[in-house]
C-alpha cells in the first residue's frame, strides 16, 4: 500500500482526535504498573531503576482481539518478529537487533526457549493470547538476573490469577481461511483458594507458505497447497494462601499443535510445496510439479511450576522456593514422509530470598538447572548449570533509584561465568522528568545441538563442535521520560548500544566443503533509538505512538538480515455509547536486508521491501453477559514478506461471541 495513503490516514485520525474522541480504549492508558521481570519481584514501575520496560496489560490484549502473542508483540519498541509463513510456522523474536537466541522468553518464569532447537531460541508460533494477564518486555542484557540466553533481554508472559467471585466464560469465533476457534474457562476465589483455568482449540486451513503472490519464485505445482494449522492449549494457575505470610502457587500448561510445512530449496533460495532433492548437495534441486502436502510438524509442549512463598519478621525477610519443568517434543515429517524426532527438556530447582530495609531491598538466590536434548540419531545429551546471584534495589534519596546485581553461572562444560548489571534512575519531582540508564553484561552458553549435533556426511555437515566458547556481550542505554498534564501525556527517548563477541554461527568452508558451528572472530554491534508518545486525554480515548531506529553491524561490516532500520507503530482506541470499543493498529516497517534468498533466475535477493500494515478490531457489549466482536487484519491487503518467499496473511476478517457468568 502507498505510504502516502497510510500517512494521510494517520493524519486524519490524529486531527479528528484533537476535535473529539475517535479510537480509544475504555480506560486511560495505565501510567503506573507493577512489574516483576526487571527485578524478579513485584515492584512499582517507578522503582525499577533505569530498566527499559514495556508492560502489555490484559486490557491491551483484549482491545486488539489478536489470537497470537506474535501479533501482540509487533508494536513494541525495539522488538521485531519474523515468521516463516502462515499460522503455526516458525516465529522468532529479535530484541534490539540481536538474534532470537539472545532473547529469553518465559511463561510464568518457566523457560520457553527450546533445549532441542539448534541455538536454543524460542519459537512462539504456538503461543496464543488465552489466559494471559500481562506481557513484560525488558530490553538490554539481563544475564545478571536470568543467566544464559538473556543477553539482549527478556520477554515474560504472565498468566491470570483468579480474583473475586467464581465466574465462567465460553466463546466461539470464525473467519478467513476456514478458521474457527472455541474456548472457555473459569476463575475466582473460594476461601483461601484461587484459580484460573482456560482451554482453547483453533483450526485453520491456512494458505500456501510458499508465497503465491511472489512472482520471483516458481509457481506451477509449487504454491498450490494450503498449509493448515491446529492448536489445543490448556493452562491453569492455582494458589492457596494459608495465611498472610505463607502461600503456594502452581502453574500448569499443555499445548499440542500440528502445522503443515513446505520444502525449502537451499540452493535455489526459496520455499515451495515440494522439491525433488538430489542425493548429493551439488546437484540441482527441482520443483516437483506433482507436489503434495505431506510435510508437517507435530508439537507437544508441557510446562509447570510450583512455588512456596514465606514472609517472616513483619515481612522483613522473604523466602521463595520453586521447582519448574518444561518439555518440547517435535515429530517432523518431510515431503517424503521421513520422520525426525527431537525432544528438548529442562528442569530447574531454586530458591530466592530477600531482606527489606527502609532504603533498599536486598535479594539473592541460587538455582540448579539441567537441560536435555534427545533424538533418534543422538543419544541423550545434557548440561548442568549452577547459578548464584544477588541484587540490591536502593533508594538513596527522593527520586533516585538504583538497581544493581551480579550473578555467577557455573556450567559443567565451560566453568564459571560472571555477569553484572547496574540500572540507575533519577526523577526530578518538580518537573516529573525521569533520567535513566543501565549497563549490563551477558553470556550465552552453546546449545546442546551446537555442541553435539550428529554429523551428516552426505551434506558435508561435520556435526556439533564441543570446542565452542560461550558468547559474551555487554550493553548500555540512556534516556529520559517526561510526564505532563497530570500524567495524561507521557513521552520518552532512549539510546542503546550492544556488542557481542564470540558469536556462534553455522559455518561452511568453501575450500574443504565441510560445515559446522564456530565462534566468529570480531564484534557484532547493534545500536539505536527507542521512543514513544502516549496520550490519554479522557477515559475513552488513547493514542500510543512508538518509533524505533536500529542499526546493526556484523564483524565484516554488513547489516544483520531482517532488521529494519526504522519502524513506526501507532495504536488508537476509542469507546462510545458505553458498549462499543474499537481499536486501530498501524505498523510501518522499513526495508530489511536479505542474505539467503535467490529468485527463480538464480539472482540473489538482497532486500525485502518496506510495508504498512493496518489492523482494526471492535467489540459490542450486548449486556453484561454477552459480547460480540470482530477484527480485520491487513485492512488494505498489503503484500509483504517477513522472510523471502514465505507468505503472510492478506486481508482477513473474523467475528466471534463471548458469554460470561
Amino acid at each position: 500500500m502507498n505510504k502516502k495513503v497510510v500517512y494521510g490516514f494517520v493524519f486524519v485520525l490524529a486531527m479528528m482526535g484533537t476535535q473529539g474522541p475517535l479510537f480509544a480504549s475504555d480506560t486511560a492508558y495505565e501510567m503506573e504498573r507493577v512489574v516483576v521481570t526487571a527485578t524478579r519481584g513485584e515492584t512499582n514501575v517507578d522503582k525499577i531503576g533505569g530498566s527499559s520496560v514495556t508492560a502489555i496489560t490484559e486490557k491491551d490484549i483484549e482491545a486488539k482481539k489478536a489470537e497470537s502473542v506474535e501479533e501482540i508483540l509487533k508494536g513494541v519498541p525495539g522488538l521485531d518478529v519474523a515468521s516463516n509463513g502462515g499460522p503455526g510456522t516458525k516465529t522468532y523474536v529479535f530484541l534490539r537487533g540481536a538474534e532470537a537466541k539472545n532473547t529469553l522468553i518465559l511463561i510464568d518464569g518457566v523457560m520457553v526457549n527450546d533445549a532441542s532447537s539448534p541455538n536454543r531460541s524460542a519459537d512462539i508460533a504456538n503461543l496464543t493470547t488465552d489466559n494471559i494477564e500481562r506481557i513484560e518486555i525488558v530490553r538490554g542484557p539481563l544475564s545478571a538476573l536470568y543467566g544464559t540466553n538473556a543477553t539482549a533481554g527478556v520477554v515474560n508472559i504472565i498468566t491470570k490469577k483468579g480474583h473475586g467471585k467464581p465466574s465462567v466464560y465460553a466463546g466461539f469465533e470464525a473467519g478467513s481461511y476456514n478458521t474457527w476457534k472455541a474456548y472457555g474457562g473459569t476463575s475466582g476465589e473460594i476461601d483461601k483458594f484461587n484459580f484460573s483455568m482456560n482451554g482453547a482449540r483453533i483450526e485453520t486451513d491456512g494458505f500456501s507458505i510458499a508465497n503465491d503472490d511472489n512472482d520471483g519464485i516458481p509457481h506451477a505445482g509449487n504454491t498450490a497447497e494450503d498449509d493448515g494449522w491446529d492448536n489445543t492449549t490448556l493452562s491453569g494457575k492455582f494458589g492457596y494462601e494459608f495465611n498472610s505470610t505463607f502461600n503456594i502457587t502452581a502453574v500448569l500448561r499443555y499445548g499440542e499443535s500440528q502445522a503443515d510445512n513446505d520444502d525449502y530449496d537451499g540452493l535455489g533460495g526459496y520455499t515451495g510445496d515440494r522439491f525433488i532433492f538430489p542425493v548429493n548437495w551439488w546437484e540441482p534441486v527441482l520443483p516437483d510439479p506433482n507436489g503434495a502436502k505431506i510435510a508437517r510438524q507435530d508439537t507437544d509442549e508441557y510446562s509447570g511450576r510450583i512455588e512456596i512463598n514465606n514472609h517472616f519478621f513483619d515481612r522483613f525477610v522473604s523466602s521463595s522456593f520453586y521447582y519448574q519443568t518444561a518439555k518440547n517434543e517435535k515429530n517432523i515429517y518431510d515431503n517424503e514422509n521421513n520422520l525426525t524426532v527431537s525432544d528438548g527438556r529442562s528442569n530447574e530447582i531454586g530458591w530466592q530470598g530477600g531482606l527489606s530495609f527502609d532504603t533498599h531491598l536486598l535479594s539473592f538466590g541460587g538455582a540448579y538447572f539441567q537441560e536435555y536434548y534427545d533424538t533418534a540419531e543422538i543419544d541423550e545429551k545434557d548440561a548442568i548449570t549452577k547459578s548464584y546471584w544477588a541484587q540490591d534495589q536502593l533508594l538513596l534519596m527522593d527520586g533516585l533509584d538504583i538497581v544493581a546485581g551480579v550473578r555467577v553461572d557455573d556450567h559443567d562444560q565451560f566453568g564459571s561465568e560472571m555477569t553484572y548489571r547496574m540500572a540507575p534512575a533519577y526523577t526530578i519531582q518538580k518537573t516529573e522528568t525521569t533520567i535513566k540508564a543501565s549497563y549490563g553484561t551477558g553470556f550465552r552458553a552453546p546449545s546442546l545441538f551446537e555442541l553435539f549435533a550428529d554429523p551428516i556426511p552426505a551434506y558435508s555437515f561435520a556435526g556439533g563442535n564441543e570446542n565452542l566458547d560461550p558468547e559474551e556481550s555487554d550493553g548500555w542505554d540512556v534516556g529520559f521520560e517526561q510526564q505532563l498534564m497530570d500524567d495524561k501525556l507521557k513521552f520518552g527517548v532512549s539510546y542503546f548500544n550492544m556488542v557481542f563477541e564470540d558469536r556462534i554461527e553455522y559455518y561452511f568452508d568453501s575450500v574443504t566443503y565441510q560445515s559446522t558451528y564456530i565462534n566468529l572472530k570480531g564484534k557484532t554491534k547493534t545500536k539505536g533509538i527507542e521512543s514513544f508518545i502516549q496520550w490519554a486525554p479522557m477515559s475513552t480515548f488513547s493514542i500510543l505512538l512508538n518509533y524505533t531506529y536500529t542499526d546493526t553491524e556484523d564483524p565484516d561490516g554488513a547489516r544483520r538480515p531482517y532488521r529494519p532500520l526504522n519502524k513506526i507503530s501507532l495504536n488508537l482506541g476509542y469507546s462510545f455509547m458505553e458498549k462499543v470499543k474499537t481499536n486501530l493498529d498501524i505498523h510501518w516497517v522499513d526495508d530489511r536486508d536479505e542474505i539467503f534468498g535467490n529468485d527463480i533466475t538464480g539472482s540473489p535477493v538482497t532486500q525485502l521491501d518496506s510495508y504498512s500494515l493496518v489492523n482494526l478490531s471492535a467489540q459490542y457489549d450486548i449486556n453484561k453477559h454477552v459480547k460480540v466482536y470482530g477484527r480485520v487484519d491487513n485492512l488494505f491487503d498489503e503484500f509483504y514478506e517477513e522472510v523471502w518467499s514465505y507468505a503472510t496473511p492478506g486481508r482477513s476478517a473474523y467475528v466471534g461471541m463471548k458469554l460470561g457468568y
